[in-house]
C-alpha cells in the first residue's frame, strides 16, 4: 500500500479567495447583529425588516465561500456532495431536541464535521444545516438568517482548532468538547442579542434602550441572558459534550476515512495514456 493511501485525512485548508468571502460575510453579519447597539432612540429598531435583506446578501456569499474553496483547493462535485450529506443528517437531528430545554443534538455534528472538513466548508455546513432544518420544522421567520451565522460561525470556530495532523485521540476529544461546550454558550448568546433589542419594558435592569451608551446596554444585556436563557444554553451545552465524548471517535474516524477516499486534497494531475492522448 502506498503512503499516500494511508496519509490522514487533513481539513480543506482557507484560501486566499475563502478568507476574502468569509471575511465579508462576517462583516455582513457583525453589523446586521450590532447595529441596533449604535442607532439612536428615534430609530425603528426592528430585525423582522432587515432579515429579508440580510438573508438575500448571505446566500449568494454562502455560494461564493463554496466555489471559493473549491476554486483554492482544487476540489471537486464529491466536497460538495459530502457537505450536501452533513447538512441533512444535521436537519434531521435537529427536530428530535428543537424545543426541549435546549438539547440541540446537531450541534455535536456541526464540530466534528467541521474539525475534518476545515473551517470554509464548516461555515457553510453550518448556515445550510440550519437553513434546511428551519425548513423542516417550520421555523423560518425574521431569526433564520440570523440563526444560519450564527451556527455558520460555531462551526468555523470548530474548524479552526489546532493540531488537526498532532491532536488525535483522547486530547482531540477533550478538545472538542470544551469547544463545543464554550460555543453553544456563544451561540446562544449571540443569538439572544438578536431577539434582545426587540424586547422592551421588562424592567429597567434588563431591557434594551435605544440610544443609551453601548456600555450600559451590554450589561442589561448580560443581565438578560443570565435571567433568561442560561438554562437553555446549558442543556445545548451539555449534549454537544455528552455526544462528543461517546460518539466522536467513532464518527471522526468515519469522516476521516470518507475525506481519504474522496481525496478532496489530492492535486490534480495528467498522465499520457497508451495511445498517446492525455487522461
Amino acid at each position: 500500500m502506498s503512503r499516500t493511501a494511508t496519509r490522514p485525512a487533513r481539513p480543506v485548508r482557507i484560501g486566499p479567495r475563502a478568507a476574502a468571502a468569509l471575511v465579508l460575510v462576517t462583516l455582513i453579519g457583525i453589523a446586521a447583529f450590532g447595529w441596533p447597539l449604535l442607532a439612536d432612540g428615534r430609530s425603528g429598531l426592528a430585525h423582522s425588516e432587515d432579515a429579508p435583506w440580510l438573508f438575500a446578501a448571505l446566500l449568494p456569499l454562502l455560494v461564493a465561500v463554496v466555489v471559493a474553496t473549491i476554486a483554492d483547493n482544487g476540489m471537486d462535485a464529491k466536497a460538495v456532495a459530502m457537505l450536501g450529506v452533513l447538512a441533512a443528517v444535521g436537519a434531521a437531528l435537529r427536530p428530535l431536541g428543537a424545543g426541549t430545554a435546549g438539547l440541540e443534538p446537531m450541534f455535536f455534528l456541526m464540530v466534528l464535521s467541521s474539525r475534518v472538513l476545515g473551517p470554509g466548508f464548516g461555515f457553510v455546513l453550518g448556515s445550510v444545516t440550519m437553513f434546511a432544518s428551519a425548513l423542516l420544522t417550520g421555523g423560518v421567520g425574521p431569526w433564520m438568517p440570523f440563526q444560519m451565522l450564527a451556527l455558520g460561525w460555531f462551526a468555523l470556530g470548530a474548524g479552526l482548532l489546532p493540531g488537526p495532523d498532532r491532536i488525535r485521540g483522547r486530547a482531540e476529544l477533550a478538545m472538542l468538547s470544551a469547544y463545543g461546550f464554550l460555543g453553544s454558550f456563544a451561540y446562544g448568546t449571540v443569538m439572544n442579542l438578536q431577539g434582545w433589542v426587540m424586547l422592551q419594558g421588562m424592567g429597567q435592569g434588563v431591557s434594551f434602550h435605544p440610544g443609551d451608551p453601548v456600555a450600559t446596554n451590554l450589561a442589561r444585556f448580560a443581565a438578560y441572558c443570565l435571567a433568561t436563557s442560561l438554562g437553555w444554553d446549558l442543556g445545548r451545552a451539555a449534549l454537544t459534550v455528552v455526544l462528543t465524548l461517546t460518539l466522536g471517535a467513532t464518527l471522526l474516524k468515519a469522516l476521516r476515512r470518507a475525506t481519504r477516499r474522496a481525496a478532496f486534497d489530492a492535486p490534480v494531475s495528467f498522465h499520457p495514456g497508451t495511445d498517446g492522448r492525455e487522461e
